[in-house]
């Protein structure tokens, strides 16, 4: 079903029910497949939030790769191939959008494919999203990463990881206590 859902996304056939502008670029979609894999997309075309004109949405907090991926997701039930090097930023993207759109499958997929991918690289930004959106097992995998030798010092001394202590400065005594010998 996923495969049939994937190609009728492709083939545009009937998708004249909704568009999303997100930046420069439309997406065009299927009302009811939106509205059955998201609550929020339930709400704007149905609901209480319904869109004054609902055959037009726009967006403009998504990067239009990171909708193109979610909109691959509701459709497909799966992540689109991507190149492993835009894959941890656009997972990272996509636990915000799936979390916006209560999407908890999509932001699950998301949460085991950057623990999967870890590095010292991505350690730092992963650890601030897992404390912004209580994701435990990440945090784990993160702690774990830091307790290695010459890891720690790594991260510490990139900006992500001064951003993050900044704006998670509670996260740093989590940090100690996980990683302290």
């Amino acid at each position: 079903m996923h495969q049939h859902m994937g190609r009728l996304l492709e083939s545009h056939v009937g998708t004249t029910d909704v568009t999303f502008q997100v930046g420069e670029e439309t997406f065009a979609a299927h009302w009811p497949v939106l509205a059955a894999r998201s609550p929020v997309f339930m709400a704007q075309l149905f609901g209480q939030m319904k869109e004054t004109t609902t055959s037009h949405v726009r967006i403009d907090d998504v990067d239009p790769r990171v909708s193109r991926a979610m909109l691959h997701f509701v459709y497909t039930d799966s992540l689109p191939e991507m190149d492993s090097s835009d894959e941890p930023a656009v997972a990272q993207h996509l636990i915000v959008a799936a979390d916006k759109y209560g999407m908890e499958r999509l932001r699950l997929i998301c949460e085991d494919r950057l623990c999967d991918n870890i590095n010292t690289g991505t350690a730092a930004t992963t650890l601030d999203l897992a404390e912004q959106y209580g994701f435990r097992g990440r945090k784990e995998a993160c702690f774990k990463l830091l307790k290695t030798p010459g890891n720690l010092k790594a991260i510490m001394d990139s900006d992500e990881f001064q951003r993050m202590t900044t704006r998670c400065p509670s996260l740093l005594s989590e940090l100690l206590a996980n990683v302290a010998p």
